[in-house]
Formats: C-alpha cells, structure tokens, sequence
C-alpha cells in the first residue's frame, strides 16, 4: 500500500507555488519526498521564498559530548571503490543515512557542520560510485554532514559555478552549515586524514590527482573538490554566474580569494590524494571561449556577479536516502545574452 500525502503552500506575492509530496511504502530505488516549485529565484525573493518550505535538517542532540579532536577512527589511504551499487543497495550499506543524504556521528556531537554540493549531469553510474565512497569516508570523519547533487536541467550548456552558487543557496536554508565542499563526481578521496572541514583558509583538497601524475598541476589550482566556510564564501560572493561551458571558473574563484585578502590552504600532497574516473567530455560542456576575457575581468566585476545576483529556476528538489538531489533551469537563454552586451567580446556572444 502506498499512502500519499500532499500538502501545497501558496506564496501570493510572489506569484509562485510549492507542494510537498510524502509517500511511504514504495520501492527504496524511489525518493521519499519531493518539493515542486515554478518560480524563477533570484536574490532579493530567494529567503521569503524558499523559508518555511523546504524539508530542513534536524539538529544532533546537543546533550551529547563532544567528538574528539582527533577522530580515532582514521588510518591513512583508503580503499577507493570503482563499483556503481544501485540505489537500494547503497541505502543497505549505509542505514543510517537520513533522508537527503544526511549523516551524523550517533555517540559525539559533531565538531563540523558540512555539506557536500555536487554539481552534476548525465553520469549516473559515476554518481553511485562517488555516493558509495564519500559516505564512507565522512561517516569515519564524525562529521555532521549532507550531500547535496545539484543537477542542471535539458541541453542548456553546463555551468558548473553558477550550480555550485545554486547548491550553496539552498543547502543554506535546510540547516546551519558551517562548511561547504565543492565537489566533482568524479574525484574519489584516496585517505581518510583529507578531513572534509573547513579551516581559518579556504582549502584546496583534491591536491594530487592520478590522472596529473599525483602531483600539483600549478600554484593557483582551486578546482576539483574545494572547502570554503560560509564566511568566506559570503566574503567572496561565491562563484561567478558566468562561465558557461568547460574552463575558467576555478581561475576565477582564486582570484577572488586573492582579491578578499585570503589566500589558498592545501594539506601535504601524501595525504591530498584523489583517483579521477574516466571519462568523455560531454557535448553540452564544451570549451568556453569566453573565459580568458571573463578572468581579466573578475577584479571588477566580482561583487557583482555571483551568489548577490543568482537567477534560477528550482524544478524540484528530491530526498533520496543517499543525497538531496536539486533539478534547476539556469535561464541561459535569457541571462547570458547580457553577457555578451557587458564584455563586449565576440567569444561571449550568445547564440
């Protein structure tokens, strides 16, 4: 038997609508809860729209001791999984999972407050394979912690930054994270001392990758899996909304680490080591032409343009047992004509 229950909230003044739909007894390949929205999200309506209406997180039980600063149950590089579990197969090996991909230490109060924003598309496979080894590894971290699979609707060209800036937004209203991961799927930690926190400095962490020889491709690298904490990010007016296609937009992001005063942390490159799974690059991500002109421009145009001038659609936002996964529509054909009309150059012009 499957009950359903639904339960619809207006917004008058904004025009727009969102509906809770909560099943019980179905098949565990399926997500439990799913919140529908319409609305276009910008900055100024994104609180009073979304607060009050999206599934939130519970607090640890705050009478529990603290977790040791040391957690005890490290030991160094790590068995890396290749295998891709079905869903229902990941909600066994991990039951003590919430729904939306939340964990939590059961005997400490957790020292970090994380969540994990992913931004994704088309890599399914990639994606059980990736769930099956974080949750291993943050689970032996004590951390307090969500995955969050930020997914970009049709055939739009990928915008990796602007569904990070996406990710942070909306995680942001489902609990008080103090931490935010910025993870791509198909980076795979090699040992379990790369704490998935965020220190006094935004931490570059996937350091060494196999693909680059385990080495540090160059100085300024912020790509692949970075950690920055809510103050930072806020500071940074996280990624910019602009880069479109593949390349240029971690270059930017270390810039405006630059610009705000911080400066890059790594852990030693024995323990920052990550496995990369292979991969062909997808038509919709293609190189972006436009990038070389953006980041001679991102000293001025930093504040504003990133989490401060954020435009999306939220299509739906589903909780499956292993991570919360957020469906959006980034307007590109609507946005990123302005684009062109600011730069000028003709390797920003839309279509």
């Amino acid at each position: 038997m499957i009950l359903l229950l639904i339960w619809d909230l207006s917004i008058d003044s904004f025009g727009t609508s969102y509906g809770y739909f909560i099943s019980q007894g179905v098949n565990t390949e399926d997500p439990t809860i799913i919140l529908l929205n319409s609305a276009n999200i910008n900055t100024t309506s994104f609180d009073v729209d979304l607060n009050g209406t999206l599934p939130h997180f519970e607090t640890q039980n705050l009478s529990l001791p603290a977790c040791p600063l040391d957690t005890p149950n490290l030991v160094g590089p790590i068995r890396v999984w290749l295998d891709a579990p079905s869903y229902h197969n990941i909600d066994k090996l991990y039951p003590w999972l919430e729904d939306g991909g939340r964990g939590c230490p059961e005997e400490c109060l957790a020292r970090h407050r994380v969540a994990v924003i992913v931004p994704y598309r088309n890599r399914e496979l990639q994606l059980r394979t990736f769930l099956h080894n974080l949750h291993s590894l943050l689970r032996k971290q004590q951390l307090d912690y969500a995955i969050f699979i930020v997914e970009q609707v049709g055939n739009q060209t990928f915008n990796r930054a602007k569904l990070m800036n996406v990710g942070y937004k909306i995680a942001s209203q489902m609990y008080d994270w103090q931490c935010f991961i910025f993870h791509d799927v198909d980076l795979l930690p090699e040992d379990d001392r790369n704490i998935y926190s965020c220190p006094e400095k935004p931490r570059h962490m996937s350091v060494a990758v196999d693909k680059f020889g385990y080495k540090l491709p160059y100085g300024s690298l912020f790509g692949g899996v970075s950690a920055i904490s809510k103050a930072h990010f806020v500071k940074m007016n996280g990624f910019s909304n602009d880069y479109w296609g593949w390349g240029g937009e971690d270059d930017d992001m270390s810039s405006r680490i630059v610009y705000t005063g911080l400066r890059i942390s790594r852990y030693p490159i024995k323990i920052a080591h990550y496995k990369m799974i292979k991969h062909v690059q997808e038509t919709e991500n293609p190189v972006n032409k436009c990038r070389y002109k953006l980041m001679r421009l991102t000293k001025k145009r930093y504040l504003k343009d990133g989490v401060s001038n954020l435009n999306f659609k939220l299509v739906n936002i589903t909780l499956w047992k292993s991570h919360t996964r957020i469906l959006v529509d980034l307007l590109e054909d609507s946005l990123r004509p302005s684009l062109y009309k600011e730069v000028g150059s003709k390797d920003c012009k839309w279509p």
